[in-house]
């Protein structure tokens, strides 16, 4: 027998046994978007590596140390597993001309990919609901996509949920405050940590998201990007912040937040829920307008967020949401002469009404069929034997009740239906 092999560390199987709960939010998902008007979008999990370089930032993390890249061997092309998904759908979107005269509210769900430690909710492969919508000014659409998120959390029955923002201005903007904080950092050197003092000159806005505790007190005197926007990029802010506020949705302004990629422009936002343990960031995103140029398009609007399925997941069983699995609504259960070819026949009809049908393979005595039923949480379960087959009848069960009557063959759908009304 041959050494078992087993998966890579951190890429996880989705068994049966949670499986549905992944379809069941998929589903909700799908429907939720839907409703504000946003269209799927596929893009490949394989882009050019340099596509994510100039999009996300080459000092950032995922570019420095979490990016699964190779070479092609046949082509020598240098490739790049998705660590996210904005990116290439921008590339997608400007290599297909969809901008052209037009806007658009697009989402994608999928698997990406970063080599970071594996944690609970964190994984080397971890799924992301990506939402993009391009070409809108705001900041009505920034509080479009605020409002359509809020809804999601009241449709999902989710409450513990804080929505943090902020603004980080323009390019011209971030770069004063850039200087200030350099300046204000090196006057503080001693206080930085290995992380910190490699970020001083590359990035030193990132080194305000620091989670060290011991420059907690240092980092929250920084200067704050805030005091150096100038008229229009206050006014987008204020105005997202008064939509906000009238349509009566709650928020805290974190003027630490920064977001890890280098992408963003103005408003910025994270979901942080606490069912977690602590606080757990489940969604977060904003406005990246200049990243159309920066690919290769002409200069224009973008706002989006990703959300983390596997966190949100996490969510939901915290709060007791998920569903309960149901494999089958129907079970039949048959044994004997024909019963199997009339199981066959009936699971048909059955079926073609949309009900979700199991028949029995492979024999057993009737008291470990029903044990299989049970198994399956049918509601209904349906005997057959030769008894059965000859009359041309069939008892048919409520497993909850146990009420169970003989039906003939015709009747047997409506039967049946009853039990799901």
């Amino acid at each position: 027998m041959g050494q078992k092999i087993t998966g890579v560390k951190g890429m996880n199987d989705i068994l049966p046994n949670t499986s549905h709960q992944w379809l069941w939010l998929e589903e909700k998902l799908k429907s939720w978007l839907a409703g504000y008007g946003y269209q799927n979008i596929r893009t490949p999990i394989l882009e050019n590596t340099g596509l994510f370089v100039r999009s996300i930032g080459e000092v950032t993390d995922i570019v420095e140390k979490e990016m699964y890249s190779f070479v092609d061997s046949l082509n020598d092309d240098r490739l790049t597993m998705r660590p996210e998904g904005t990116a290439g759908t921008l590339r997608a979107v400007l290599e297909h001309n969809l901008l052209y005269n037009a806007t658009q509210k697009l989402w994608y769900i999928g698997p990406m990919f970063r080599h970071e430690r594996p944690q609970k909710g964190r994984y080397r492969q971890f799924h992301q609901l990506g939402v993009e919508a391009l070409g809108f000014k705001g900041p009505d659409i920034d509080t479009e996509i605020i409002v359509m998120l809020n809804d999601l959390w009241k449709q999902l029955g989710i409450h513990n949920v804080e929505l943090q923002i902020n603004c980080l201005g323009n390019a011209l903007e971030r770069e004063s405050h850039r200087q200030a904080l350099i300046k204000y950092f090196e006057a503080n050197q001693e206080l930085l940590d290995e992380e910190g003092g490699r970020r001083l000159y590359s990035n030193p806005l990132r080194i305000l998201d620091t989670k060290n505790p011991q420059m907690q007190n240092m980092v929250s005197d920084a200067p704050k990007l805030i005091d150096y926007l100038k008229e229009e990029s206050l006014a987008h802010y204020n105005g997202w912040k008064s939509n906000m506020t009238k349509l009566g949705i709650k928020f805290i302004e974190n003027h630490r937040l920064v977001r890890g990629l280098d992408y963003y422009n103005l408003s910025v936002f994270e979901w942080v829920s606490t069912d977690l343990g602590s606080q757990s960031t489940i969604c977060g995103g904003g406005r990246y307008d200049p990243l159309i140029a920066e690919l290769g398009g002409k200069d224009n609007y973008a706002v989006g967020f990703g959300l983390g399925i596997e966190r949100l997941l996490l969510v939901l069983e915290a709060n007791e949401k998920l569903p309960v699995e149901t494999i089958t609504d129907v079970y039949i259960v048959n044994d004997g002469a024909g019963a199997d070819i009339l199981s066959f026949e009936l699971a048909s009809i059955l079926r073609s009404d949309g009900f979700k049908v199991i028949q029995n393979f492979g024999g057993g005595s009737f008291k470990s069929q029903f044990k299989k039923a049970d198994a399956t949480n049918a509601r209904v379960t349906i005997v057959i034997g030769e008894n059965e087959v000859k009359q041309q009848q069939v008892v048919v069960k409520c497993m909850s009740t146990q009420e169970q009557q003989l039906v003939t063959l015709k009747d047997v759908l409506a039967t049946v239906s009853k039990y799901f009304n």
